[in-house]
């Protein structure tokens, strides 16, 4: 569980640093209009991203480091982003969400991406349980 946490720390934000250097970025074509456009583009040329988008990676990336610390805020951490990212799986279905009210780009590639990400973490948040080690009288410490 710890190790989920800090691999998806660390996916994160190398995602979120990857996405602010414009040499990686492809410029958006056909894109959805953007009230936040700084940064908009295309990350290797696949996935919309823009500053704010950069931003909230690097946000679930130092939440992910940081939750790596402990058993149970690494669960909380999972189960945080299978549920935040599930969501915008769904929202990027919907072209009336799938700018996210015009902040984030989550259309295209990013669907079956946040998707790949939501799904261990589901995983990872519900069905694995806690070794002994992490139990203090049938509670799971954090």
């Amino acid at each position: 569980m710890r190790t989920f946490a800090l691999v998806w720390g660390l996916l994160f934000t190398g995602a979120g640093i990857l996405g602010f250097i414009p040499a990686l970025l492809a410029p958006p074509v056909n894109g959805s209009a953007l009230a936040i456009d700084g940064g908009y583009g295309y990350l290797l040329g696949l996935f919309p991203v823009n500053w704010v988008h950069n931003l909230v990676h690097l946000a679930f990336g130092i939440w992910g480091l940081s939750a790596s610390r402990g058993w149970g805020a690494s669960r909380a951490y999972a189960r945080s982003v299978a549920v935040v990212y599930g969501l915008l799986v769904v929202m990027g279905l919907f072209p009336v969400l799938n700018t996210t009210f015009g902040l984030i780009p989550i259309y295209g590639h990013d669907i079956w991406l946040h998707a790949l990400l939501a799904a261990p973490a589901a995983y990872f948040g519900w069905f694995v349980t806690a070794p002994a080690e992490a139990r203090i009288d049938g509670r799971i410490r954090t």
